[in-house]
Parts: structure tokens; C-alpha cells; sequence
């Protein structure tokens, strides 16, 4: 069982260092961006830990055959439950309302002849080539070569609402850091020249036009000088309609000079990279625009942003070199015969629009482009980067150079479903890294279509899992990544592909007869739609309480769950108490990047509660406690058991473990009493009290950092020995 078998230490490790690199250890996740993903060791472990036998440690790098038992997930997302269930040998239902979600894990699960794939995407590519390439070459400042261009660097232009003229917004004129080239590059505010130096604090003057550098650009607080007249302009103007962009630099790659250069190439656009620029607009206006998504842009959470910047079709997110590329690629896509190779395709257009769009930016430290989903949300800066929709290949080294092209997600691809094939683990062993193969398992229905006596059943739904029709005493366990109430708007961004996925692959698919992937039953909540805490706590009691009926008894329901604000917890605990289910754990493990950019330098946690929940068993008497006092004891364990693998957390994380606790004992306490008649409001506020009684985080806090300070740079002292309770670890039954 989990509550005695799941290994703390060693989990939490696996799973903190998944994080920070995921395509490593789950290369599964590279068939299409999905959003927060969690860890595929910890679902990995929470399996083997309820229905394997022997050592943890020892069994998580030995190949398992859970035949016969059915897990379901009524959440599935980007399918990691399932996945895992899957490989493992289980028989799986998955469902989510999203059509995107449907059609991402339906292509991680499905079997794939990676020969047929290789052949078919080389002579795609090879045909895109013949007619891109040329859009995508620039002259090499050295040696006078043509050459392929890495990145294109666009800069937001404004006309001005005194003079007429247009004018730049710049932000600054920093184009990369020294961090990854041997110098500062910084763009001349005065001719746009390239000037690379020494030191970005004392740049010196153009060379060539010598007019002092500057770092610091005209363009702030949405307020910018106009570079003819002086007057200021407020920024954007959506009156004026989608922004327009000026080519303002340009990163290529030399394979003719690169043995003798150090650094990356850079250089100003001439007025050969302009026209051919203005040549793929032409060929684009002569082309089949059939693919190209005039759906409008419906107001959202997230979406609102794209209005303000006078973005209303999602057609106007792309230049005319990406859309021309784009729809080229869906010629040859939907020629292709049905089947799973076209599929594939299909998918990987799809992933490639995160990176062939106008609202990407360049870093100009790390010196490469952030995809549009690089936080979860759609960033409109004032600088732009278009990547080499074909991609680059290193011929020497075999090696793509760049990212964003063709040649990265059909390569990511090939690689996520040969791991699929042939799955792994990452074992470390003295500060190494060694991949572990797993003999014997895999992912999909019957390895390589050769060996059907193990085949394995795979149900996936598109739609409500409120819906789902599930037989009593079906399941054995359900094990799911719930949204969250606050949760980051993924249809919202999600629609962003499916706009061009469903105009590619027709409205046949399950789901795809809907214009948008957005629906009113989705449980999250949204302004725009009018969703509030009421709604969010009855869908998911209704889910519970649907796979409540299915689970046999005892049989456990499993989910992640982590938020800033207690509240946000609420509706989960009335819907755990709807159900008829007690929680039997809550234990922490990473589920975040510390390094994310929606987490790094914040109070957010990168730890997840993992709840256990049962309709009948034992628990701990010594996690049953009634006092701040007594849960901080609690707390201050499972702090100790994260150091242990190697956990630097935060107060943010000390937060939700103790709300993990806080909840997981108010179902514990109301459970006799619980009325699932009450309405929403009645609920919440019965769990609110509840959870006051047992402690205020306030006072946790206190008592946890009174026994152990947190560092600022998140490294622990020695904690206090921890607390015995009644003398023994005895238990309850429920």
C-alpha cells in the first residue's frame, strides 16, 4: 500500500530531478507541449508502491507486469498516469474534456512504424527544403557564403499619432549577453548597425556610424518617444490593428567559418534578407490558404492580452514566411494516406507552431528562441524571434544547431516513440547518471504489434468525466493530476494549435467537431465564463464521485494537488467528503521546476501533496492530531524526509504541506457528520471552519521556523528529532 510503501527520499529525488530536465527521463513528453506536466517517476512509484512487492528502490529499475488490474484517470491531460499504468502492463480508461489532450495521448499511446515515420519525414523535408530553403539563407558577413539563418530578430513599430511616421519600440538595444558569446552585441539606436563589445556598461560608439551605444531603448510603460519628431506615443493601439514588425538583426549559422570563429554569427539585415522576405509574401499570396486559421480570437482570461495588442484572428499571430511555410507543410500533411505516420505529422505541425509564430522572444542570454508557451500564458513583448522553420543540421556532427525547425520536433518525436519501444529509468549512482533499460515493458498496446498475448486495453474518452459510464467494482485504482482552481487557462492556449490541427485533420476526430477546445464544464476557474468556486467544487465532486461508484473497496483514489491559498483546497475536500472517501495520506513530493519562470524568484512551492484517498481501511494513529502545534510536528517530518533526497525548499513548500495536512484532517473530522445535500457556499464554509479549528497556517509557520530557520538561498539546517505519538504507530480503521 501507498500510505506504508511510498519512499519519500528516494521518490521526491527522482522526481525533483526529472523536473529539471523531463525529456531525459520521460522523452514520452516530446509528442506535443502540454502544461505542467508531473513527474513520471512519482506516478511511477506511487503505482509500484501500492500493488508491487518487495524493496522500492530496488523494484522501480526491474521490470513490473501489473496484468489485469484497471486504473482510469478522469484527468488525463498530457496522459502521465496513463502512461505509466500503460507501461506497467495495466489496462487503462482515460478521459479529459479538452479534444487536444484526447488527441496528444492518443498519439503517445499509439504504435508507430519509426521506419516508415523516418522515410516519410526525410522526403517531407526534403521536398520543403526545395522550396523554403531560399527564404531562409542570408550572405555570411565573413567569407560572403549564403548561409542558413538561425533566428530572425523583429522589432514592434508604431506609426505616430502626431507626425505619421513609423518609428521602433525598442525596449532596450542588449541583443545578447556575453554569458554564451565572447562579447555584448548591441544594436545602434541610430543606424542599426551590430556592435559587439567588452562592456555593455561602457559601450563606446557605433562602428559605423559613431554615434554613442546605449542599452536602455525608448520604448517603457507603454510610452514611447517617437524617433522623428520626439513627440510620445502611447503603446499598443489596437485601433491601428495587429502590430506591425521591422527585421531589426538576424543569428545565422556558417558551417564554412564556425571551425575558425568563436561565438555565434550575427549581423544587420541587408536588402537581400528584405526581399527575400517580401518573395515569401508573394509566393504566399499566390498560394492555397485553406489551412491558414481566420478564426476569431474569442475573448478569454489569457486571451484578452492578444486584444489589447489589436490581435483578433489567430491568422495574425504568424508573418508571412511562417504562414507560407506553415500551409506548405499542410499540403504535403494532408496527402499523406490515413494512418498513424500522418498522424504523426500532423502532430508535429502542431507542436511546431509553438515555435513559428510572432509572438516568441529571443534570450538573450541563453541566445536561442522561448516558444510561445514558455510561461503559461501569450507574452506579446516588444522583440520577436522567428526561428528557421526547416531547422539546421550540423552535417559533421549530426547535430541540429538552433531550435524551433522542422528537423527538432521530428527528431524529439522519433525519439519519444523509440522510448516508447524500449522505455528506461535514470539511476544515480555516485554523482553519475546511468540509463537503466527496462526489459519487458512498454508503452502502447502490444510492443512492436508483434506480441499480442500481452496486449493491454486502452480507453480513451474525449469529454466530461462526469460522463463517463463506469461499472461498480470496475477499478482498482485512479490515479490523476486535477486541474486546479486557479489553473493556468490551457484551452485558451490550447486553441492556438487546434485552430490549425482541426482545419488539418478534419472534423471527424473525437472532439474536433467543436470550433474551439474551450468548454463551459471545464474546471477551472474563469472570469470571462463566469466560473466561480461553486462551479469548480460541483464538477469535481460529480467526478469523484463517479469514480468513487467504480472503485472496488478500499481500492485507492490518488491525486496531486498544490495551490498558494488554502481556499483553493476546499472544494477538493468537500468533493473527497462527497464521494465517501477518507484520507488516508498526504505526502509530499516535487512536482514543479524550481527554475520555471513562474517559479523561480517566487513564494509558490515546487512541492505537491499527493493525496490518498480510500472508501474503507486503516490509518495512522500518530497522523490523526487536533493542534497547530501537533500538524507542524507533521510538517517538520516531511521536511526531513525531502532533505533526505536532497530537497532545498521554501517556505512556500512548508505552506503546502502543511495545507496538505490541514485538509487531509478536515475530511478526517467532518466525515461522520458531512450532509452532501449542503449547497457549495455550505460546504466550503464547514471545511473553512474546520480547518481553522485544527490551526492557522500563521501559527505552523511560526512553530516550523522556530525549530528550523529557512535560508534564503533554500538550504536547510539540522531539523529537531521528531515528535512519538501514543508511543507506537498503531491504527484506526475507517
Amino acid at each position: 500500500m501507498i500510505e506504508k510503501r511510498f519512499d519519500i527520499p528516494f521518490l521526491a529525488n527522482l522526481a525533483l530531478r526529472e523536473k529539471q530536465i523531463q525529456q531525459n527521463y520521460r522523452p514520452v513528453i516530446a509528442v506535443h507541449k502540454w502544461f505542467a506536466r508531473r513527474p513520471g517517476t512519482l506516478f511511477r512509484g506511487l503505482l509500484l508502491s501500492e500493488f508491487g512487492s518487495g524493496d522500492l528502490q530496488e523494484s522501480f529499475y526491474q521490470p513490473s507486469s501489473l496484468n489485469g488490474i484497471t486504473v482510469a484517470d478522469p484527468f488525463m491531460g498530457g496522459g502521465t498516469p496513463i502512461i505509466e499504468a500503460n507501461r506497467l502492463g495495466c489496462d487503462v480508461i482515460g478521459c479529459d474534456i479538452n479534444p487536444m489532450s484526447y488527441w496528444i495521448v492518443e498519439r503517445e499511446l499509439a504504435s508507430l512504424d519509426l521506419d516508415e515515420y523516418q522515410s516519410i519525414s526525410d522526403s517531407f523535408l526534403t521536398g520543403l527544403k526545395k522550396q523554403l530553403e531560399s527564404f531562409y539563407l542570408t550572405t555570411c558577413a565573413t567569407c560572403g557564403n549564403e548561409v542558413p539563418v538561425k533566428y530572425f530578430l523583429w522589432v514592434k513599430t508604431q506609426q505616430c499619432q502626431v507626425c505619421g511616421d513609423e518609428f521602433d519600440l525598442f525596449p532596450g538595444y542588449l541583443l545578447a549577453t556575453n554569458n554564451r558569446h565572447p562579447s555584448y552585441v548591441i544594436i545602434c539606436s541610430s543606424c542599426g548597425q551590430l556592435n559587439e563589445v567588452g562592456d555593455h556598461l561602457n559601450p563606446g560608439a557605433c562602428c559605423q556610424c559613431h554615434t554613442p551605444l546605449r542599452v536602455q531603448g525608448p520604448a517603457k510603460g507603454n510610452k514611447c518617444a517617437c524617433s522623428h519628431c520626439g513627440s510620445n506615443n502611447q503603446y499598443p493601439q489596437p485601433t491601428q490593428g495587429p502590430p506591425q514588425h521591422r527585421m531589426a538583426a538576424i543569428e545565422y549559422y556558417c558551417p564554412h567559418c564556425k571551425p575558425n570563429h568563436q561565438g555565434r554569427f550575427f549581423k544587420k539585415p541587408d536588402e537581400a534578407d528584405q526581399l527575400r522576405y517580401e518573395q515569401a509574401a508573394a509566393m504566399l499570396s499566390i498560394s492555397k490558404k485553406s489551412y491558414i486559421p481566420d478564426d476569431i480570437i474569442p475573448p478569454g482570461d489569457e486571451t484578452t492580452r492578444l486584444h489589447r495588442w489589436g490581435y483578433n484572428q489567430y491568422s495574425e499571430l504568424f508573418n508571412h514566411r511562417q504562414q507560407l511555410g506553415l500551409v506548405l507543410s499542410c499540403d504535403v500533411i494532408a496527402a499523406l494516406p490515413d494512418g498513424e505516420v500522418k498522424n504523426a505529422l500532423a502532430t508535429n505541425l502542431s507542436d511546431l507552431l509553438r515555435y513559428q509564430n510572432m509572438l516568441c522572444r529571443y534570450d538573450t542570454r541563453a541566445l536561442k528562441s522561448l516558444d510561445i508557451f514558455s510561461i503559461h500564458g501569450f507574452p506579446v513583448g516588444l522583440m520577436q524571434c522567428e526561428s528557421n522553420l526547416l531547422g539546421i543540421v550540423d552535417e559533421k556532427r549530426g547535430v541540429n544547431v538552433g531550435s524551433g525547425g522542422w528537423t527538432n520536433i521530428i527528431d524529439k518525436y522519433r525519439r519519444a516513440k523509440d522510448y516508447c519501444q524500449h522505455p528506461f529509468e535514470i539511476h544515480h549512482v555516485n554523482g553519475k547518471k546511468i540509463q537503466v533499460p527496462i526489459p519487458g515493458e512498454w508503452i502502447g498496446t502490444g510492443k512492436d504489434n508483434h506480441d499480442q498475448q500481452q496486449d493491454r486495453t486502452i480507453q480513451l474518452h474525449c469529454g466530461s468525466s462526469t460522463d463517463l459510464s463506469l461499472p461498480p467494482n470496475s477499478l482498482d485504482a485512479v490515479f490523476t493530476d486535477p486541474p486546479y482552481f486557479g489553473n493556468v487557462q490551457y484551452a485558451e492556449l490550447m486553441d492556438f494549435c487546434y485552430v490549425w490541427l482541426r482545419r488539418l485533420m478534419g472534423s471527424s476526430v473525437p472532439g474536433f467537431e467543436r470550433q474551439t477546445t474551450r468548454d463551459i464544464d471545464e474546471l477551472t476557474g474563469n472570469t470571462t465564463m463566469d466560473r466561480g468556486v461553486a462551479h469548480f467544487l460541483c464538477g469535481i465532486s460529480k467526478v469523484l464521485c463517479n469514480m468513487a461508484q467504480a472503485l472496488k473497496p478500499g481500492s485507492p483514489l490518488v491525486f496531486t494537488y498544490h495551490h498558494n491559498d488554502i481556499g483553493a483546497y476546499y472544494p477538493i475536500a468537500a468533493a473527497i467528503l462527497d464521494a465517501g472517501l477518507i484520507c488516508t495520506a498526504s505526502i509530499p513530493c516535487p512536482g514543479e521546476m524550481g527554475g520555471s519562470i513562474h517559479i523561480n524568484g517566487t513564494g509558490s512551492s515546487i512541492t505537491d501533496t499527493v493525496f490518498v484517498c480510500r472508501s474503507t481501511g486503516v490509518v495512522s494513529r500518530r497522523t490523526i492530531v487536533d493542534t497547530a502545534e501537533a500538524i507542524a510536528e507533521l510538517v517538520l517530518q516531511d521536511l526531513k524526509s525531502l532533505k533526505t533526497g536532497g530537497i532545498k525548499y521554501s517556505q512556500g513548500d512548508i505552506r503546502c504541506i502543511a495545507f496538505g495536512h490541514l485538509i487531509r484532517l478536515s475530511v478526517w473530522f467532518l466525515r461522520a457528520d458531512w450532509n452532501v445535500n449542503w449547497d457549495a457556499m455550505t460546504k466550503i464554509e464547514r471545511i473553512a471552519a474546520q480547518a481553522r479549528r485544527l490551526g492557522e497556517w500563521a501559527d505552523i509557520k511560526d512553530y516550523v521556523l522556530n525549530v528550523t530557520a529557512v535560508p534564503e538561498r533554500q538550504s536547510w539546517i539540522a531539523l529537531e528529532p521528531e515528535m512519538s505519538y501514543e508511543g507506537e504507530d498503531y491504527e484506526i480503521a475507517f
